[in-house]
């Protein structure tokens, strides 16, 4: 059976890192980053005069359900030619949508694959941490106004998610010490594996 793997979490909880090394030691896989797409959204802030500010009502209401868009439809289109695509990015608000997520679900069905979801659990002091020491433009206000901030951010895991009868729907990869790091690790690309391989087929030449 194929795969959409979302790899998610709040910010700094260690999401790139991850999806990296989870890309690397998965085999057939497509690993996709929604990061990439920031160019064009700070193209977007330019012709619209508006200053570069991922926080803003601007960016949630003319820019950042488009980022999710396009990277679903970029990860739709490799399921055709890959086992497994993965997608670092948040989603923070989808993966606590029931519809959103049965919809999701139904289109993914229709290319005989399921959806995963790696849920990234770091301790938030931890994430404070790694934000201030990657320093990024995009956590400027996150970190000016952290105690705010915060108070917003949920850290429980979306356990809505777990199905019965997928046993890698919700997947909790646990990050707040290397030694949580190495052991999540190893499970999980594990259970990713065996389950892909079970229902894997020979390729055949696809038309365009």
């Amino acid at each position: 059976m194929k795969k959409l793997i979302l790899v998610t979490s709040p910010p700094a909880c260690g999401k790139t890192f991850i999806s990296r090394q989870l890309a690397g030691a998965l085999q057939h896989v497509v690993y996709l980053d929604k990061d990439t797409l920031i160019p064009l959204s700070k193209q977007i802030f330019a012709v619209a005069h508006q200053p570069y500010d991922r926080s803003s009502i601007f960016f949630e209401k003319y820019i950042r359900d488009l980022e999710y868009q396009v990277i679903l439809d970029l990860a739709m289109e490799a399921l055709l030619y890959d086992d497994i695509v993965l997608i670092n990015a948040p989603f923070t608000q989808e993966i606590r949508d029931d519809a959103y997520i049965a919809t999701l679900r139904k289109e993914l069905a229709k290319k005989e694959a399921e959806l995963v979801v790696i849920w990234v659990d770091t301790d938030p002091e931890v994430c404070h941490q790694r934000m201030i020491d990657r320093a990024s433009d995009r956590d400027i206000w996150k970190l000016t106004h952290w105690d705010e901030y915060i108070l917003g951010v949920n850290f429980e895991p979306p356990m809505n998610l777990k199905l019965k009868n997928q046993p890698d729907s919700l997947l909790i990869f646990h990050n707040s010490s290397d030694e949580e790091f190495a052991k999540s690790m190893q499970e999980i690309v594990a259970q990713l594996e065996s389950t892909v391989k079970k229902g894997r087929r020979p390729r055949t030449p696809r038309r365009l």
